[in-house]
């Protein structure tokens, strides 16, 4: 996510400097241009509110399951601790 974050970014920085060096030209394809760069800015941060979101609730479902089945919790917890272990003590 963060690598398709960057990438369009640097999309977009190339997209504006590209516009300024020929600012002067006010042809059919530079307004073109201008709205392809609005609509990649608007995408980005859909993606990104998109990302924020996801990821909020992802961590209010487990806060809440913590919550709910501290127990089961736990025994997850050292279970998956338990494995690991194991998976390490292999090699």
């Amino acid at each position: 996510m963060d690598q398709l974050k960057s990438d369009l970014k640097a999309i977009v920085a190339d997209a504006e400097a590209l516009m300024r060096s020929s600012a002067a030209s006010a042809s059919a394809s530079a307004a073109q241009l201008r709205e392809r760069l609005r609509e990649a800015r608007h995408d980005l941060r859909d993606l990104q509110a998109n990302a924020v979101n996801k990821t909020r609730a992802a961590g209010q479902a487990a806060d809440d399951f913590v919550h709910d089945k501290p127990w089961r919790s736990i025994a997850v917890a050292a279970g998956v601790g338990f494995l690991v272990g194991m998976l390490i003590g292999r090699r």
